[in-house]
């Protein structure tokens, strides 16, 4: 009678354990529409600090600028959702050791205040470049196995600090933009490193939407590399991330390469230039680069600028450029069966000013970008969340607290 009732209970358990692989896949639990980025970091404090209670927190840093009244007007601006952009290098970080716990409750205080203002939520775990002042960042943790390794006990930490929340308010994204698989002896990884990531996400978590995307940098490409049937799990929303073309929508970035940092003042559309404003454009850069750049350098960059503004000289080019990684996202999903509502744009975004640059982007040429982006998004059926709250990018704040011109939130305004 006990083997009878030990083979009874074992059989349930199996069925019960069945049914928790099996109940997230249905529809996704998390559905979005139109969202924004807030911000990762805006007083960038050094690794050393990281130990110090009022130097960290309240994390993430946005929340010492951003608080419910300003959530509530970006939900009345017509935005459903936010993403939250978390560093995860605190969180490995040795400096951090007292205080470590403290951040995941912080995190998902964070999350709540969101939805207390009426939006959905998705926790993005942002990985952004080391530097002198942090020694954690994306290359090390995907040269190092031991370092993922690491990374990827905190997803399984994270996910099942979220794994309480309302699975139609919030949602977890496993990692910002990988950059790995782009070229070389090394194309191929992500595959199977996201499927760790998957996998201990949903061990922790089994009712939460996980949002997931490609290699190299969360392109369209990188997205298209993935196998859907290698995750068999339908609470999944696939993600990708353009900026294209990046000619225009980095203009001046200094951390962005070592050639666009010479690249300003080309206004969106540039096809309506007129021929003598676009050689003077042109031409100004140009001798920026003659100027400026490390001489063994500057004939390639000089080459390089004349074919890519070549490539958006016209309507038809520029429309193809916008429309590239839309189609090659479209084209696999519906070769894997991936429903429109299950993809989101997870990033766009043109550049307003670098930090410590005197050139500013129109704000026209911002918005226009903009609304051409959202416009091929929801012709798709996805959901789209524009990059960013404040910083180089922000559509909402500038630097120092200080308004960006509102030219693109009254894009976002219009949609309603």
């Amino acid at each position: 009678m006990a083997s009878m009732a030990f083979m009874i209970k074992n059989c349930f358990a199996a069925i019960l354990a069945l049914a928790w692989i099996t109940l997230p896949a249905g529809a996704a639990s998390f559905s979005v529409k139109r969202g924004i980025n807030l911000d990762i970091w805006t007083t960038w404090p050094g690794e050393s600090r990281w130990g110090e209670s009022d130097v960290l927190l309240p994390f993430p840093e946005w929340r010492r600028t951003v608080g419910e009244p300003e959530l509530k007007a970006l939900r009345k601006d017509g935005f459903d959702f936010v993403r939250i952009p978390v560093d995860p290098a605190p969180f490995l970080s040795g400096t951090t050791g007292r205080l470590r716990d403290r951040l995941f409750e912080e995190v998902v205080t964070a999350a709540r205040l969101v939805q207390k203002a009426g939006l959905k939520v998705i926790v993005d775990l942002h990985l952004i470049p080391a530097g002198d002042d942090r020694s954690v960042g994306m290359k090390q943790v995907m040269d190092d196995p031991d370092l993922f390794a690491r990374y990827v006990e905190l997803v399984r930490q994270m996910a099942r600090a979220l794994a309480r929340e309302d699975p139609s308010r919030l949602a977890l994204e496993l990692m910002n933009e990988p950059v790995i698989d782009c070229e070389g002896p090394a194309a191929g990884l992500w595959p199977d490193r996201l499927k760790k990531l998957f996998a201990a996400a949903r061990a922790s978590a089994t009712r939460l939407t996980l949002i997931l995307e490609g290699g190299c940098w969360g392109s369209a490409e990188g997205l298209a590399a993935l196998d859907p049937s290698d995750f068999p799990d339908d609470n999944i929303i696939w993600s990708f991330h353009s900026y294209a073309p990046f000619l225009l929508t980095h203009q001046g970035a200094t951390w962005a390469g070592d050639f666009i940092r010479y690249v300003t003042g080309i206004p969106y559309p540039p096809h309506e230039l007129k021929e003598d404003e676009r050689d003077r454009i042109l031409e100004n850069i140009r001798r920026r680069i003659r100027t400026d750049a490390p001489l063994t350098r500057r004939s390639g960059m000089l080459a390089y600028l004349d074919e890519e503004f070549a490539k958006l000289d016209t309507a038809a080019r520029l429309d193809a450029a916008l429309s590239q990684p839309f189609e090659t996202v479209a084209a696999w999903a519906g070769e894997h069966g991936v429903e429109p509502q299950d993809i989101i744009l997870g990033e766009f975004g043109m550049i307003r000013q670098e930090y410590g640059s005197d050139a500013v982007m129109p704000a026209a040429s911002r918005a226009a970008y903009v609304g051409d982006m959202v416009e091929r998004a929801e012709a798709r059926g996805y959901g789209w969340s524009v990059w960013s709250y404040g910083g180089a990018f922000g559509i909402v704040d500038e630097f120092g607290g200080r308004k960006a011109e509102p030219d693109v939130m009254q894009v976002v305004r219009d949609l309603k």
